[in-house]
């Protein structure tokens, strides 16, 4: 984003009298539009710090290939430090098992960060802290401080998901949509897992008043409206800010990625992108059908194939475990698909000439990177607020197609003759065109929002006047 010159002189001008801390949640989909939004608010001249394990600084920092090396230099980096109880390696869960890791570590850093707070309160100003809601318990003291303020950031989720899923159950006011999407508008009963409802219910009792107002990685032109937006300031004394979309910017080198150069040498817009979020695990069963649909589809395809509960990207020595189910698919790979068997930019990958499509489980990380880049979604909501989002890009915004209704059960197999027809449908006919054709449009109106005079744009300018005031 372009920032507005008068504004950018004067926080120079400032210099530390205004600092901003930067604590979010300890995962990757967290730690990345974290930085992200750091270096839009360092270069309006502010002084930066961004609080993180050393572990996952240092990670954050080496996958930061594409932002301006300068942008990054100004962000000062600092490790939080944590003595965290072990993890019971028997726990029970529905969702993945580094999830309850990524938990445990973030409920130890509440006195690194309290002493990171006293320090730096002597030295400025004004300290403004932007923090991740699933980081209220470890920033509760931040209101003890005179010269304080703090802003919730949400990277990961729609106003529209958050405004359904957790707003509207407690105020009663009417979800503005027409009648007929209305009715056909999942419920998220059954969607949110009982760790995940747990953690946001401890986290949510520690927000209280402290927070001034809220950020928020989505914006009028990505979401058909404004209407929800304005509704998660209901009741509440507190400005609400849309400046998404905040996100990995794109870079044009390679930085070494084979998946990058084998995008190259395929057509424009004939290539599916496949991958989920480090919270989805399929079965093997399901993941045999999702091969053998993809198969039978005779379409193109790149897929990035995850074990969660390890956290890495498994095809090594399991490709074969995996993929014997069907003799000769791993040796149709190099003509038709690729298995992506190291970490890629996936903003880089959607934002690539050759990707027609993207199937996905609908995080709203990934609904903003396939949103901006103008690529058309499949549907495949497996947990949360995937429902939600699915339901806003494929009926609201009608840049996508749904795998299966939203009435199924999300553990129940889909087949490969639905992954087939769907796939089908989306990559090589008139319908799959038409929805190409809007989900382009809709991408260049919010890249263009981001710049001068844009809306998101805007947003950040009355987001930065108001910290610096």
């Amino acid at each position: 984003m372009d920032n507005t010159e008068n504004i950018a002189n004067l926080k120079k001008q400032l210099g530390d009298e205004v600092v901003v801390v930067m604590v979010p949640f300890q995962t990757q989909s967290h730690l990345d539009p974290f930085l992200q939004f750091a270096c839009l608010i360092s270069s309006y001249g502010l002084s930066v710090h961004y609080l993180s394990l050393p572990t996952y600084n240092q990670d954050t920092k080496t996958r930061a290939t594409a932002i301006n090396p300068s942008d990054l230099a100004n962000i000062h980096f600092h490790d939080l430090q944590m003595t965290p109880s072990p993890l019971d390696p028997d726990i029970p869960s529905e969702v993945p098992k580094h999830f309850h890791l990524f938990w445990n570590v973030t409920m130890h850093l509440r006195q690194s960060i309290t002493s990171f707070l006293r320090d730096i309160s002597s030295k400025s100003r004004r300290i403004v802290m932007i923090y991740d809601c699933l980081m209220s318990y470890n920033v509760q003291d931040i209101s003890s401080f005179d010269n304080a303020e703090s802003y919730i950031f949400n990277p990961v989720i729609s106003a529209f998901g958050m405004y359904c899923d957790h707003i509207f159950p407690h105020v009663g006011l009417p979800i503005p949509i027409e009648q007929q999407l209305l009715q056909k508008l999942p419920s998220s009963e059954g969607w949110y897992c009982d760790e995940i409802m747990r953690i946001s219910s401890f986290q949510v009792q520690y927000i209280g008043n402290s927070s001034a107002g809220d950020i928020h990685n989505t914006s009028q032109v990505m979401e058909g409206t404004n209407a929800f937006i304005e509704l998660l300031g209901i009741g509440q004394d507190k400005k609400q800010w849309a400046i998404g979309p905040v996100l990995r910017p794109t870079k044009k080198e390679k930085n070494g990625f084979p998946c990058l150069d084998w995008l190259d040498k395929q057509p424009p817009k004939s290539v599916l992108y496949v991958s989920y979020d480090l919270l989805t695990s399929f079965s093997d069963e399901q993941i045999k059908e999702l091969a053998m649909g993809l198969e039978l589809s005779k379409q193109k395809f790149i897929w990035l194939l995850y074990d969660p509960d390890n956290g890495d990207i498994y095809l090594g020595a399991d490709l074969k475990r995996k993929f014997e189910f069907h003799a000769g698919f791993e040796e149709r790979l190099d003509g038709v698909g690729l298995l992506v068997r190291d970490w890629a930019p996936q903003t880089e990958i959607l934002a690539h000439s050759s990707i027609g499509g993207f199937l996905c489980a609908c995080d709203w990380t990934s609904c903003v990177e396939t949103i901006t880049m103008g690529v058309p979604i499949i549907a495949w909501p497996t947990h949360s607020d995937h429902p939600k989002n699915g339901f806003l890009l494929t009926k609201m915004l009608k840049i996508g197609l749904v795998i299966r209704e939203w009435d199924k059960k999300r553990d129940e197999v889909v087949t490969a003759s639905t992954i087939d027809n769907v796939v089908r449908k989306l990559m090589a006919s008139e319908e799959g065109d038409e929805v190409r054709k809007r989900a382009k449009e809709l991408g260049e109106a919010v890249r263009k929002s981001t710049e001068k005079g844009g809306a998101s744009q805007m947003e950040l300018d009355y987001f930065i006047a108001h910290i610096t005031r």
